[in-house]
């Protein structure tokens, strides 16, 4: 029995791994959820998988869900502390990082000091501390498996290689829902347009992510700690089918590569069952139905924030941290309506012009890049909203 720490239980990945856990009662059991907004759903979760600790952000969020459940009822925990005491839980065997967002980087590393395995689906965590996250982690002794599609199939496709043979990575990414759209025609999209990506169910900010790109480039930011191969040596392939999850080729000229169907569940159960498999209800991969897959090279003039992920990562120290940073603000502007969908990669440009200190020593310098970033990027977006 595998005891499980879940951080974001009500959102997507959180969703899909509690699906996985209540089909596999004999091989996981839930000891500590936390959750953001949805309360609702929350209780549903502690109801049926009564867990022993949750937390949840805030006190008067704790007080209505305690008004709200049956005695007797788990520890009701809140704020950064609660997520902490979660994370670190001391019966757990595996914490599944799932919280949007740089706030799962906290969280995430008091998991890796408690010396609990991370299946690791919050990519930020790496985007913004990577080589601070992946220090503490072999100190502790932490695996690190990762819940990203792209990321298991490169996982996946390296399993029996010698690492040393490896040429190149290559992320596939779906395109979005703006593939076929001109630069000219994305300066009128609205946040309903970008929300709806045509292969995969995301929550809000990861769709928007999505739709600019981004998202691949907090990927390939990601890849480059969790395999440890510098940005010259990751590739992006714009994939339309989902189907090629990602490839990695070898020396030789070998390329190999996981497929399947578009579906979380996948990923999730593989981190969580690793190095084993387990049955999972998704229908087989049909690709003689399918028929054709794919692939072109992304247009960095409309997909700018994949252009300026690489030229952060390039950077190094906390050029990263600040990317992602004034990211997420202009991703809430727009979702907003304060700002256009082009002026997400143009407020993000304008940040990291004034990236301050790329000093990466400690926790507080990416904590302190951050409020920085959010900071300046906030007054940029007043200055052209």
């Amino acid at each position: 029995m595998k005891n499980l720490v879940i951080l974001g239980s009500t959102g997507s990945i959180g969703v899909n791994t509690l699906e996985i856990v209540a089909a596999h009662p004999d091989r996981y059991r839930v000891v500590a959820l936390t959750a953001g907004n949805n309360i609702e759903r929350l209780e549903e979760q502690i109801r049926a998988f009564r867990p022993e600790v949750v937390a949840v952000v805030s006190d008067a969020q704790a007080s209505l869900l305690r008004a709200r459940l049956d005695s007797p009822t788990p520890e009701i925990l809140c704020g950064v502390e609660g997520l902490m005491a979660c994370a670190s839980h001391p019966g757990a065997h595996m914490v599944v990082s799932a919280i949007v967002g740089a706030a799962g980087l906290i969280p995430t590393m008091a998991a890796i000091e408690a010396g609990h395995d991370i299946a690791l689906a919050n990519k930020e965590t790496l985007v913004t501390a990577g080589p601070l996250v992946m220090a503490r982690a072999a100190a502790r002794g932490v695996r690190l498996v990762p819940v990203d599609s792209e990321h298991s199939a490169i996982f996946q496709s390296l399993e029996g290689h010698r690492r040393g043979d490896v040429r190149r990575m290559i992320l596939t990414a779906s395109g979005g829902p703006f593939r076929e759209r001109s630069l000219a025609e994305l300066n009128q999209v609205t946040p309903a347009d970008a929300l709806n990506h045509p292969n995969w169910s995301m929550g809000r900010k990861i769709s928007i992510d999505s739709a600019t790109m981004m998202n691949k480039g907090l990927e390939v930011i990601e890849a480059r700690w969790l395999f440890d191969l510098p940005a010259e040596r990751i590739d992006v392939h714009i994939h339309p089918q989902s189907i090629v999850h990602s490839m990695v080729e070898y020396i030789d000229g070998s390329v190999i590569a996981q497929l399947g169907l578009p579906d979380m569940r996948t990923p999730i159960a593989y981190a969580l069952s690793y190095p084993e498999r387990i049955a999972l209800s998704i229908p087989p991969l049909d690709l003689c139905q399918i028929g054709r897959l794919t692939f072109e090279r992304p247009d960095l003039q409309k997909f700018a924030c994949l252009k300026l992920a690489y030229e952060a990562l390039r950077e190094g120290g906390t050029a990263p941290t600040v990317l992602n940073a004034a990211n997420e603000v202009a991703v809430e502007a727009f979702l907003r309506g304060e700002i256009s969908f082009l002026n997400i990669s143009r407020v993000i440009a304008a940040v990291l012009e004034h990236p301050g200190d790329h000093r990466l020593e400690h926790v507080d310098d990416v904590l302190r890049a951050d409020r920085r970033a959010r900071g300046r990027a906030r007054k940029v977006i007043e200055a052209i909203a």
